[in-house]
């Protein structure tokens, strides 16, 4: 008879488990709970969250860049006036103004006016007085030698242009590390929340056995033995319960750090929301893996800064080369045509009434020159080493990141057939307590291995769905990449 009420209560029991753990999936959310699946979550961060904000200031820092290098090619009003009085006599008062206009091209364009005037005014400086003792000039200044095919200040704007691709690819880099990161914590909170649900039904189900095997006791059905043995059951599992209960509030706050609303207040995740469900397991073959390398080797952040640095060192390097040139430097201005000082039109001449000027200066040894020019060489083998290395680097973490995604999905393959088998296992050893060869202990030792194993599950899914977003980091590319694979 003991037997026989034993077996009733652990037979009620198991269904209770079967209605909340198979039927009645870990999975399934009840219809109070919202689903927060990782895309939404996403969606939030880019959204809102700080580190995304600051992101965008590096565009914003790279058009300052630009901006900065073309106030070199800004046109300038220049102004000079000099004036000496001595013993009531004004020996000379010099004025000059001109407009400089840099150009794109080596060439300087200046438009300018003088009016020297004075007792002891050097001839250099001489203007008639046909216009009032001013004179209008207009001319270019080129150099023939060093600064012709580049110089410092369309370097440096090809450089700050360059700049802003290096930014982009640095907004790319720190948006995906986040997002990295968030997915790893909203995984780690789908183990936690259903781990804790399972915690809870196996809680549940060592209630129904405790409670029952205690009425059976008072009724002097079993014997005192059980009721012990049913209530460390129960405790254990409270225990765990109660562990699992705490890691889910850490990990629901780990959550809510992602948070943010549009003023920039930190938002705390509503206890409603509940991260979703299953998905399906992400077959890759070898041609996606190579893909992914392509991919990786053309748009990775780490090889696109380097790739840029590459670049502006190559523009430096065409610098200094064009360093070791000679000087040369020539400049023709008009004087007082096609226009007058007043305004009025000239005759028109090449052979007549202008200023011709040419510098020219060499370094003998070139030292300095040659010096800079080995540096920048020296700087580019060493980023292409670089370059070469984090290639390989990236490269071998896609492939490793790969191996383990596989073998992860191979384990949850595995985990997933080692749970139906103790289901098995548990109707087998159900089957033996009808015929007398088991017991209770044997019973609870068999649901342990089975809720064990359904928390292995659990994890597996949330180290499987981790492992892709870590795949597509690797490669580069957005965790987002792998929502929906």
């Amino acid at each position: 008879m003991r037997r026989i009420v034993i077996t009733f209560i652990l037979l009620h029991s198991l269904s209770v488990l079967h209605a909340q753990i198979m039927r009645d999936s870990v999975f399934v959310l009840p219809d109070s709970v919202k689903p927060f699946t990782i895309q939404n979550f996403f969606e939030l961060i880019i959204q809102h969250h700080p580190v995304v904000k600051q992101t965008l200031l590096l565009s914003e820092t790279a058009k300052q860049e630009i901006r900065l290098a073309r106030g070199s090619f800004d046109p300038k009003i220049e102004t000079q006036f000099l004036l000496k009085h001595y013993n009531d006599t004004e020996y000379y008062r010099l004025f000059d103004a001109a407009l400089k206009v840099p150009t794109r091209s080596p060439i300087t364009t200046t438009i300018g006016v003088e009016r020297n005037t004075g007792e002891n005014l050097n001839p250099e400086h001489y203007i008639s007085n046909e216009y009032n003792y001013r004179q209008l000039y207009v001319g270019i200044a080129v150099p023939l030698g060093k600064g012709l095919l580049t110089d410092e200040r369309r370097t440096t704007l090809k450089q700050a242009q360059l700049f802003g691709d290096m930014m982009e690819a640095e907004q790319i880099k720190l948006t995906n590390k986040l997002l990295l990161e968030a997915a790893k914590d909203y995984w780690e909170w789908y183990y936690s929340f259903y781990n804790y649900r399972l915690a809870h039904s196996t809680v549940t189900v060592a209630e129904e056995i405790f409670r029952r095997t205690k009425l059976n006791f008072q009724g002097g059905e079993v014997s005192a033995i059980d009721t012990v043995q049913a209530r460390i059951t129960l405790l254990e599992r409270l225990v765990n319960q109660q562990e699992s209960l705490n890691s889910l509030k850490n990990q629901t706050l780990k959550i809510s750090t992602y948070l943010w609303d549009s003023l920039q207040n930190p938002v705390e995740l509503p206890p409603t929301y509940a991260p979703a469900g299953e998905s399906d397991m992400l077959l890759l073959t070898s041609t996606d893996v190579k893909a992914l390398v392509d991919m990786a080797k053309a748009n990775h952040p780490e090889l696109r800064k380097l790739n840029v640095k590459l670049q502006q060192l190559e523009l430096d390097r065409k610098l200094f080369r064009e360093y070791m040139k000679p000087q040369v430097d020539l400049s023709y201005y008009k004087l007082n045509q096609p226009f007058s000082p007043e305004g009025i039109n000239s005759n028109f001449t090449w052979n007549d009434n202008y200023k011709f000027g040419l510098d020219f200066s060499f370094p003998i040894f070139l030292r300095k020159e040659r010096a800079k020019l080995e540096q920048t060489k020296l700087k580019l083998t060493n980023t292409k080493y670089d370059r070469d290395l984090a290639y390989r680097q990236i490269l071998n973490d896609i492939n490793t990141a790969y191996n383990e995604l596989v073998n992860n999905g191979l384990v949850l393959q595995q985990q997933r057939a080692a749970v139906s088998l103790y289901y098995t296992l548990i109707n087998a050893e159900m089957t033996n307590l009808e015929n007398g060869e088991s017991d209770l202990f044997k019973i609870n030792i068999q649901q342990e291995k089975l809720f064990n194993a359904q928390s292995k599950l659990i994890k597996g899914l949330a180290a499987y769905e981790k492992q892709k977003a870590i795949l597509y980091w690797s490669a580069g590319t957005s965790p987002l990449s792998a929502i929906g694979r």
